[in-house]
């Protein structure tokens, strides 16, 4: 239960951060809503092959003070990405905890660097910025679930800073992350989880430009019928630049009609989430996950729509019987 503390406290914290002063408007690497309903809860030991697809639409550009900079996006401000990936978790004990470990390669056609500037860029579909967890630890206990691990984004994707067609974000990122998931009955049918990520940066490759730091809060309520078998509820997620964008140059430079439209960026959203298992009689084939989010609370970053879905196959196939 003190794990669990922890991860109410930072997000106790983290709801009380407000827009902030203008001093920043880079993006990072963490793509909201990625976790969702139990995103603090470790599978059994195994191998598990993940493939994910997501879209997302913006509709609405914010500035710091939440006012509209424009009500008439134009179509291409939208992405799309793939990603695939190897999660393995296994008997081995750190502190009572399963280790773990997963890589994510992706493959995307947008990338919004910079929303206030990026709005006419779109790119050819193309490998992204690889994720993986070199650390990934997973703690059970009768009423809860705990993790914690370490993530890192390698710039794999292409990038070049007078470039508008990037496919990377051209630094490295570090993220730390905890969360538990606690279940309010012995069954574990009904279940609350918080897990949040806080990303630091690199300086990007070929300027003096280092993000600003980022913590994402993410998780869900859920309920689960058939055993567990299926998952309904509601996922949500918060994102909070918390320290100011090193530009390498004083701000004062860039004039005040830039300076306007620039703040730490933050964003919320929410919505609905199921799992569904996809078996024969006999086999658990993989497993199936589809969250669609609506953002709210912009301040100067974009505001939209997430359909994300997500199926997920234990290697090898775990039998029924």
């Amino acid at each position: 239960m003190g794990r669990f503390l922890v991860v109410v406290v930072v997000l106790a914290v983290a709801l009380t951060l407000g827009p902030g002063p203008a001093e920043a408007q880079y993006s990072g690497h963490n793509f909201r809503g990625d976790y969702g309903i139990q995103s603090a809860s470790q599978p059994e030991p195994g191998f598990y092959v993940p493939v994910v697809y997501l879209r997302y639409d913006a509709d609405r550009l914010l500035d710091r003070n939440g006012d509209e900079i424009r009500e008439d996006l134009p179509g291409s401000v939208n992405a799309n990405g793939f990603a695939t990936g190897l999660w393995w978790v296994s008997d081995f004990k750190i502190l009572g905890a399963n280790y773990g470990a997963l890589v994510f390669p992706a493959w995307s056609d947008n990338r919004f660097e910079v929303p206030i500037l990026d709005l006419g860029s779109k790119s050819d579909f193309g490998f992204t910025d690889i994720y993986f967890q070199p650390i990934n630890l997973g703690w059970h206990t009768s009423r809860a679930d705990f993790t914690a691990g370490v993530g890192i984004y390698a710039p794999t994707g292409s990038y070049d800073p007078e470039a508008e067609d990037n496919l990377g974000l051209g630094m490295w990122s570090f993220e730390p992350y905890a969360g538990a998931t606690v279940y309010f009955d012995e069954k574990k049918s009904w279940s609350f989880a918080a897990t949040a990520f806080y990303e630091m940066h690199s300086k990007k490759k070929d300027t003096d430009i280092k993000v600003g730091d980022i913590l994402t809060v993410e998780g869900g309520l859920g309920k689960s019928f058939m055993d567990g078998a299926v998952v309904v509820g509601l996922a949500y997620f918060g994102q909070w630049k918390v320290t100011n964008d090193d530009l390498g140059f004083d701000l004062g430079e860039v004039g005040d009609t830039l300076v306007k439209f620039i703040g730490k960026n933050r964003v919320y959203g929410a919505g609905p989430e199921v799992t569904v298992p996809i078996a024969t009689k006999s086999k658990l084939i993989a497993t199936l996950n589809a969250r669609y989010f609506w953002d709210w609370g912009a301040r100067s970053t974009l505001e939209g729509q997430t359909f994300i879905i997500t199926a997920t196959f234990p290697i090898p196939s775990v039998s029924l019987q």
